[in-house]
């Protein structure tokens, strides 16, 4: 199957480069463009056999599954260019949770779904977000569920918790790794450890907690357990933590469907002015 991508920016080309890395996709396979020819020439240069189009039109007509790599308030204006190319049997798929799946079928004649990946995809790992539109082919679903398993484990989720399963699963590894770097600092502003040295212990300590999960010998919540000896210096720590964050976690979920929401208003003035006018 032809894969194009349109935009190659940190998302477009992590699904690139996992494509090509886990062999889901031939290189000759997969037509790319971005808006930034420098951005596309540069994966060009990694992957030569991949074909690097000149326009969005071109990579459609190249392409049987077409993955949109564009900011929110691009979508549209991209689709409308794009749509007279479209063919039926074409998948058009969105990596991004503002745009409805129901808004892209209304807007196009063919196939649609959302596939919202994570960086952890990079390293052919972690969870990438699916979501069919209702006219989607068994056919088309197969073939974008191979490719996510192939770079992710696929969890199909439903429009009204897209936005918190992507905080989670997306947004999740620049959180928690804030975290940890804020960890970091706090040990060597406390005490003699140098940042090198906190630094490797921190990233090894996340590895083997990453495979303590992965081979289901601990949850995280009997990790905590297995950690922890009553009166130790685990519960003393966890205890202060308990008592610092507090409700933190509400409030970033809170502050990220705010900003959800902002984007959502904006994509449905635009959607229903597209709409207008065709």
């Amino acid at each position: 199957m032809n894969i194009g991508v349109i935009g190659t920016g940190n998302m477009g080309t992590i699904l690139i480069s996992s494509f090509i890395d886990s062999c889901a996709v031939k290189p000759s396979h997969l037509t790319i463009v971005n808006r930034s020819i420098e951005k596309a020439s540069a994966l060009k240069k990694q992957y030569p056999a991949v074909y690097l189009a000149e326009n969005a039109k071109e990579v459609v007509c190249r392409s049987d599954i077409l993955f949109i790599c564009v900011k929110p308030h691009e979508y549209f204006p991209l689709l409308k260019r794009i749509r007279p190319s479209l063919r039926e049997n074409h998948l058009v798929v969105s990596i991004t949770s503002p745009i409805k799946v129901s808004e892209l079928e209304a807007f196009v004649s063919c196939d649609v779904a959302r596939a919202i990946p994570s960086i952890t995809n990079r390293a052919l790992s972690g969870a990438s977000l699916v979501t069919f539109g209702s006219h989607c082919s068994e056919s088309n679903k197969e073939k974008l569920l191979y490719l996510m398993s192939q770079i992710s484990t696929p969890i199909e989720t439903d429009e009204e918790v897209t936005r918190v399963s992507s905080d989670i699963a997306s947004c999740g590894p620049a959180f928690l790794s804030f975290l940890i770097q804020q960890f970091i600092e706090g040990a060597v502003a406390e005490t003699e450890i140098s940042t090198e040295q906190a630094t490797v212990l921190a990233t090894e300590m996340l590895i083997g907690m990453g495979k303590l999960l992965e081979k289901d010998y601990f949850s995280l919540e009997t990790l905590q357990k297995k950690v922890s000896v009553k009166g130790g210096v685990t519960g003393e720590g966890l205890n202060v933590l308990e008592k610092e964050t507090g409700d933190m976690f509400n409030k970033l979920i809170k502050r990220t469907h705010k900003k959800f929401d902002e984007d959502r208003r904006g994509i449905t003035v635009q959607f229903k002015e597209e709409s207008r006018q065709n």
